[in-house]
């Protein structure tokens, strides 16, 4: 059975003092024995997690990752980088890199080998806007969107990645796709995993990224195919977060 996994993503917010509350917070309220979490922060708070998280059930992460190992690559940060400061995850391929940086999904597929090349765990990020949705194009870029990092993984790494489909329409809207919504897209990516490797398909942890709160979390992860959440909004209050950790149990 997998593990329900919980990632916190705190876009661009925190300061020093806010975000040693936050994650204070955090670690006092969580009791989760059968779900595990992690926060992913901005990169200048990294130091911060390492020292505070250290030792506790609560991993941390990055928000992105060059593609790139070292060099003349200005405002980057490698995945060694995030390697020294102890980051298990980072994410790759969020939806706000794709449309205000322009990432393509053969660049993000290019950071989740990187990523991996320093041992550190991928989270894959897929959706669609609303306009895509509307034209009924929802599973074609999802797909597409997995396809090119498929493509240029071995079978073996499978295993070491974690997804996340987040439908753009549902992000910092208010709105939420329904569970039987979400769990058809998550069906669809495991779907598409398994024509690869059956055994890695049964095994990944597929993530919603829509607007997850205590108060919708328990339906969503009662999906068969919805392995946890990557939180955005509800992830930079404790007791949100933790509602939503514990909700994964």
């Amino acid at each position: 059975m997998r593990r329900k996994l919980v990632i916190g993503n705190w876009k661009m917010n925190g300061s020093l003092a806010g975000n040693s509350a936050l994650l204070s917070g955090v670690v006092a309220g969580y009791a989760a024995r059968n779900a595990d979490c992690a926060v992913c922060v901005p990169a200048p708070y990294l130091a911060q997690c390492q020292t505070m998280l250290n030792g506790t059930p609560v991993s941390w992460g990055a928000q992105d990752v060059s593609a790139y190992a070292a060099g003349a690559y200005t405002g980057e940060v490698a995945a060694s980088m995030l390697q020294d400061f102890g980051c298990r995850y980072v994410l790759c391929g969020h939806s706000e890199r794709r449309a205000y940086h322009q990432e393509s999904s053969e660049l993000v597929a290019q950071k989740v080998l990187a990523a991996l090349n320093a041992g550190l765990t991928p989270v894959v990020c897929v959706g669609e806007t609303l306009e895509q949705r509307e034209a009924g194009q929802s599973a074609l870029v999802v797909c597409a969107q997995l396809q090119a990092v498929l493509d240029v993984l071995e079978t073996p790494a499978l295993e070491k990645i974690v997804l996340a489909y987040e439908p753009v329409w549902a992000i910092g809207t208010g709105k939420t796709a329904t569970p039987a919504i979400a769990q058809e897209i998550h069906a669809l990516l495991r779907k598409q995993v398994a024509k690869r490797n059956a055994e890695a398909a049964a095994g990944m942890q597929i993530l919603y990224g829509g607007s997850m709160k205590p108060d919708n979390a328990r339906d969503l992860l009662a999906q068969p195919d919805i392995d946890g959440g990557l939180i955005g909004g509800a992830a930079l209050k404790a007791a949100d977060f933790l509602g939503i950790v514990h909700a994964a149990e």
